[in-house]
């Protein structure tokens, strides 16, 4: 009998520990994503800014054109 609550604890000892992995490889996942995330809408920022210092008209239409859907940002 002690025997079998043994290895009921350590069942269980087992399973808090697999769960607790998957957990943190749940967040580390979902911090990853909201790093990339955040990286993607920085150079997004960055490069709109940069097209709107430029000098001639055309050019600066030109690139708009080529970061589609950034106007109005």
């Amino acid at each position: 009998m002690l025997l079998g609550l043994l290895g009921g604890l350590n069942l269980a000892a087992l399973a808090l520990l697999l769960i607790g992995r998957r957990q943190g490889k749940a967040q580390a996942e979902q911090k990853q994503i909201k790093a990339d995330m955040a990286a993607v809408v920085g150079v997004s920022r960055d490069a709109t800014e940069t097209i709107e210092r430029l000098d001639d008209d055309a050019v600066r239409d030109r690139a708009r054109k080529r970061m589609g859907g950034s106007e109005g940002r």
